[in-house]
């Protein structure tokens, strides 16, 4: 199958397929919990899971690289600048 898989688990989206996302220049699919045109939240709440998944399952757990994939989409890269040095000086607001 040549389709990005997405498997809805509690409040979380899960790609089932990620490899296909890969060198194909394609953005992050619909993910029904934000169905507005504003992805701010969506943005915010994939940077969250991301090192949620990492703090989780390690560093090297692979499936966590779509999170970092879709916020790489989905953000301008001077937020997750400023998250990623808030994080480093412990003031970061998110629950991770």
């Amino acid at each position: 199958m040549n389709v990005v898989e997405i498997k809805i688990e509690g409040d979380k989206a899960v790609v089932k397929n990620p490899e296909m996302l890969k060198g194909r220049g394609q953005t992050v699919p619909y993910d029904p919990r934000f169905p507005n045109t504003n992805q701010t939240r969506n943005c915010y709440q994939n940077y969250l899971d991301f090192f949620r998944c990492q703090k989780v399952k390690g560093e090297d757990y692979e499936p966590c690289s779509w999170y970092k994939f879709a916020y790489n989409e989905l953000c301008p890269p001077g937020w997750t600048a400023k998250w990623d040095e808030q994080r480093e000086n412990g003031v970061f607001p998110g629950r991770i």
